[in-house]
């Protein structure tokens, strides 16, 4: 008797362990497909959040792959004396320049690397002046813009304009002048060959409250031009106000003029021959 109770109890535990077994083995088996499970939704790839990519800037460096030249304020002053902006750069490679009257007063043009000024994208402070259904730029309705012109770079080629025309001759940026932080008048009167005449007058309030300014410009330039029959009676008035405060400048433009040019070529009429007219009959 005693001998068939140990068998039974050893019997009892023999199945107790062979239970014990099983679960544990279900249990094995079932950790190790979740654990396969997961491991195979697991994407390897790595992904990288970026930042949004944010424009702040056309103007080029010399880390830039742009060929490019700049002009300061001081360019400006040493060679105002009234001409055109593509006057100014005349002196710059892969630039051409050409003047009806022939002194670089009334109607100019620009060549960069032998495109013509269609294929230059001319900005203002970022904003596209070229003419929206040719393209073009007709300096002659901007006398004098080198008095409020404060810096300029050109960008010879493909460049980085962000707007207006395809650049693929050339990118012509300006910006205005500065705000200044004092008030100021100035008078300025240059003469030269051909009777040319500029005066212009220019003042600035300074910075009011030490956030506000007002400056201002007015120019007018008179010439008989090299070529006959080539004058020019050129106006042009300049507006600025600026806001200024610690880490905001907005700025708010008003300028244009008034142009009054004869024509420098001869007429052709129907027969062929050249017609000749003297300003006095204009």
């Amino acid at each position: 008797m005693e001998i068939l109770f140990k068998q039974i109890c050893h019997k009892g535990t023999k199945a107790r362990r062979f239970r014990f077994s099983s679960l544990f083995s279900i249990f094995f088996f079932l950790f190790s497909i979740s654990f396969f499970a997961q491991q195979i939704q697991k994407d390897s790839t790595k992904v990288t959040q970026l930042d949004d990519v944010l424009v702040s800037a056309i103007r080029v460096t010399t880390k830039t792959p742009v060929s490019f030249s700049n002009l300061s304020n001081t360019d400006f002053q040493t060679r105002n004396v009234g001409q055109d902006i593509p006057i100014f750069m005349n002196f710059l490679p892969s630039v051409v320049t050409t003047s009806d009257a022939g002194n670089g007063l009334g109607y100019t043009g620009i060549r960069v690397r032998g495109s013509d000024a269609t294929r230059v994208n001319v900005t203002i402070n970022g904003i596209p002046y070229n003419d929206a259904e040719e393209s073009g730029t007709y300096f002659v309705d901007l006398p004098d813009f080198a008095s409020s012109v404060g810096s300029l770079q050109l960008q010879r080629g493909v460049g980085t304009s962000t707007n207006g025309a395809g650049a693929f001759g050339a990118s012509l940026n300006m910006l205005t002048d500065s705000y200044s932080k004092k008030s100021y008048g100035e008078i300025a009167s240059s003469a030269g060959s051909f009777n040319t005449l500029k005066n212009t007058v220019k003042f600035s309030t300074g910075l009011m409250n030490n956030h506000f300014e007002i400056a201002g410009r007015f120019s007018q330039i008179k010439s008989d031009g090299f070529i006959q029959r080539a004058f020019s009676d050129l106006k042009s008035y300049f507006l600025q106000g600026t806001y200024v405060g610690k880490t905001t400048l907005i700025k708010a433009l008003l300028f244009g003029g008034k142009e009054k040019t004869y024509q420098s070529c001869h007429i052709i009429r129907e027969d062929g021959q050249a017609r000749r007219r003297s300003a006095e009959a204009f």
